[in-house]
């Protein structure tokens, strides 16, 4: 099926700039629109009063318990992209269409997202709440604070940064070595200053001086152990396997150790609750738990997708960044440890990434280059075939339409699809909202109903060397994996210490296929280097850094905030 065909595009420049003009901007079609109030939403499907705590009048936390042993009842959508561009490309802003659209054609959708970090959006990407007339709202503060999950995550993992110093500090009864701590603390904002520093200055009384960091809090262990998180329990058990330093004698030293799961646990106990807001057509959308996919698993909670697909009939989620690192870790990880099973996968590209990723610099992606777009479709290729090829599931195209697409380019990616027999739907929801998803909605519907078999990329119990060998080669299509000794000395650590089995979270560029971002498109003849393995036992994986790839990111030359501001009458103004 393609729904591309007969789709009239602006072709000339001066077409291209009127069309864009007429268009407002994010935050105002945002500010614009008439909400529901929450309780509304939630009795859409089946929620009532009871299961709510509001925030507002258009925000609330659901408590699940009354949803324990409810089944689950509805298909499973995964919403992924090719390699973006640095500017991303309209994944979320897809999956909301997308379920704007089931809902428009009676289907009871739900969405279920991750919620935006502060990093992002003051630096260069700014907010992740859709965009256009594919939204959740209330835009503003889904990306400011929200409901306070950030800070409550922050506010836990410093809590044991804080009790590991306190006892090293009160007599170090544990024997840690101050040389082999590995918990770093955490805040929600891009900050490189704060990568590697030097704290417990100023005298005996100060703390014990040593070298320290920050990781940016979406990149934090207790994110992504809040996002796999099956209940609270659950949560304060995977808390208190969380490895914090070694002993002098290379023992792991654990939060329960310390004693500080319980504490922490309670400052989630709210947080935990998925959270319920509303598309601008009013389809309810659980945007709850947010970490990075290029340096952390890239999912929105358990929690959250688990009482989605108790209430609707299908459930649209996202993983971020590229297939390679966001639909990998969906289904290696989370689906793994979570029982899912997803029935369809979109693909999201645009034309515009489809140049960037055939050398086109990201100032030239608004002109009209066939020769460009035809060397970045194979990008395209590549990840729909692992999808299709290495994980067994059914998958379409969709291909986000932006005002400066040509029609002559739209025609050639639909024909390059249509060669190597791959499903393509032109979705329209940034101008359209809902009515301009109804194609690619159409075709989900009807992959949904196709058998598959689901299979990961390498067995459960996989030793690390074995499941980053499979990932390596079988998504990335890389030779094979090289270690640096340091990396080789931390892998036999892992082995020694009882980690050696665990699933594998790969932080990479998200730009490339391989770890340097400078390698675009579909790239063969490469390696991937590992530098550095890192247990997250209470998340349950170990995660492998590659390349030059930061856990704490920085503000770009001219970040987002220096246009974002707030009028006399609290209207916030700047936010994209």
């Amino acid at each position: 099926m393609t729904a591309l065909s007969g789709m009239a595009r602006p072709d000339t420049a001066i077409e291209r700039g009127s069309r864009m003009a007429d268009y407002k901007t994010d935050i105002e079609i945002a500010q614009e629109a008439e909400m529901l109030p929450i309780s509304e939403v939630a009795a859409k499907v089946g929620l009532t009063e009871d299961q709510l705590d509001h925030y507002g009048k258009y925000k609330a936390k659901v408590d699940i318990h009354a949803l324990k042993d409810a089944p689950r009842k509805a298909k499973l959508v995964l919403v992924t992209a090719i390699n973006p561009t640095p500017a991303g490309e309209g994944k979320t802003t897809t999956s909301v269409g997308l379920a704007d659209a089931l809902s428009r054609l009676g289907k009871k959708a739900v969405l279920a997202l991750r919620e935006p970090s502060l990093g992002p959006v003051f630096g260069i990407k700014g907010g992740a709440a859709g965009g256009g007339y594919a939204q959740v709202v209330p835009m503003e503060d889904i990306n400011l604070h929200f409901t306070g999950d950030f800070h409550a995550i922050g506010a836990a993992n410093n809590l044991l940064a804080a009790m590991l110093d306190n006892h090293i500090q009160q007599g170090n009864a544990l024997g840690i070595d101050p040389k082999q701590i590995v918990w770093k603390r955490a805040v929600d904002m891009n900050d490189r200053q704060l990568r590697h520093i030097v704290d417990g200055l100023g005298g005996r009384m100060q703390g014990v001086p040593r070298e320290d960091g920050f990781d940016i809090t979406v990149a934090s262990e207790v994110m992504a152990a809040f996002c796999l998180a099956s209940d609270l329990m659950d949560l304060k058990a995977r808390l208190g396997r969380m490895v914090v330093a070694y002993t002098y004698d290379g023992k792991p030293v654990t939060a329960s150790d310390l004693k500080a799961e319980g504490a922490m646990a309670a400052l989630l106990k709210d947080a935990i609750k998925p959270n319920l807001v509303q598309t601008l057509e009013h389809t309810p959308a659980f945007v709850h738990g947010g970490p990075f996919a290029n340096i952390a698993h890239g999912c929105n909670s358990v929690q959250a997708t688990e009482t989605a697909l108790k209430l609707g009939e299908y459930v649209v989620t996202e993983a971020g960044f590229g297939a390679d690192l966001g639909a990998e870790k969906f289904l290696d990880i989370k689906c793994r440890m979570a029982n899912l099973d997803p029935d369809a996968v979109v693909v999201v590209a645009t034309v515009r990434a489809l140049k960037y990723n055939g050398g086109v610099p990201k100032a030239e992606l608004t002109t009209e280059n066939l020769e460009a777009l035809e060397a970045g479709i194979p990008n395209l290729l590549r990840h729909v075939s692992n999808i299709r090829d290495v994980y067994g599931l059914p998958v379409v195209v969709a291909i986000n339409a932006f005002p400066t697409d040509t029609a002559a380019e739209l025609k050639l990616v639909e024909d390059k699809c249509r060669e190597l027999g791959v499903n393509v739907a032109l979705s329209e929801v940034w101008a359209k909202g809902g009515v301009g998803g109804e194609a690619l909605a159409q075709e989900v519907m009807r992959l949904c109903e196709e058998p598959h078999e689901f299979h990961f990329s390498y067995e459960s119990g996989a030793d690390i060397e074995d499941a980053l060998d499979a990932i390596a080669t079988k998504i990335y299509h890389a030779d094979g994996v090289d270690y640096t000794p340091g990396a080789k000395k931390q892998l036999r650590q892992l082995r020694e210490n009882g980690f050696g089995n665990m699933p594998v979270c790969v932080a990479k560029t998200q730009y490339s296929f391989t770890d340097d971002q400078h390698r675009l498109g579909a790239p063969e003849n490469f390696r991937i280097t590992v530098r550095n393995l890192k247990v997250s036992a209470g998340a349950g994986f170990v995660v492998a850094l590659t390349g030059d790839i930061m856990t704490m990111p920085g503000l770009p030359k001219v970040p987002a905030a220096e246009k974002i501001d707030v009028l006399e009458d609290g209207t916030i103004v700047g936010l994209f």
